[in-house]
């Protein structure tokens, strides 16, 4: 490893993974470069997928403090390094993965924790982060709506019950005093 363009390959991966949200290992024997490109596209725009030496690559990840990935450094690696959402880059390696069964994905780790492939499967089937605080959002909204509604039924139960009283007076006060016209009167 004494060669300087080793070391700054390892330099250079060592930073992405400390960089990156999550990192997926694959396995891409049988894919031609025309579908290594269309996957490269499915990732979005927060995902950078590389072919990588093993050895380099488990020096980088052990430098970045990720250890737990040594064992899925067989064979011919690539690896897909995600900034932004994982959910998105997992859901289009996902439906690659589906239309290509060359694509085998190894496992990874997302934010410092290893994952397996079937977890990031899992990950895959689950909506993207606006969705899900669109839900959050909406839950939030429906409680204070129903709370505003607890709050206010009191005052509206008597508002009902005041105007229920007054009609009941206005119907009754035409034909029969009222109780303290009546004690006057005696």
């Amino acid at each position: 490893m004494a060669r300087p363009d080793k070391a700054a390959a390892v330099a250079e991966l060592t930073d992405k993974f400390r960089s990156s949200n999550a990192a997926v290992l694959t396995e891409y024997r049988g894919l031609t470069v025309a579908q290594l490109k269309e996957l490269r596209r499915s990732l979005g725009e927060n995902a950078q997928y590389a072919v990588v030496k093993n050895t380099l690559t488990k020096i980088a990840a052990n430098e970045a403090g990720i250890d737990t990935l040594d064992d899925l450094f067989v064979g011919p690696t690539a690896v897909a390094f995600v900034t932004g959402d994982p959910v998105e880059s997992a859901k289009g390696l996902r439906d690659f993965a589906k239309e290509n069964p060359n694509l085998v994905i190894k496992g990874g780790v997302l934010d410092g924790k290893a994952l397996t492939a079937d977890e990031f499967k899992k990950l895959a089937d689950l909506e993207s982060r606006e969705v899900l605080l669109a839900k959050v959002a909406g839950g939030i909204k429906a409680s204070m709506a129903k709370a505003a509604a607890t709050f206010q039924a009191p005052l509206t139960e008597f508002v009902r019950t005041a105007d229920a009283l007054r009609a009941k007076v206005e119907q009754g006060g035409a034909g029969t005093p009222a109780p303290a016209e009546a004690e006057v009167a005696e």
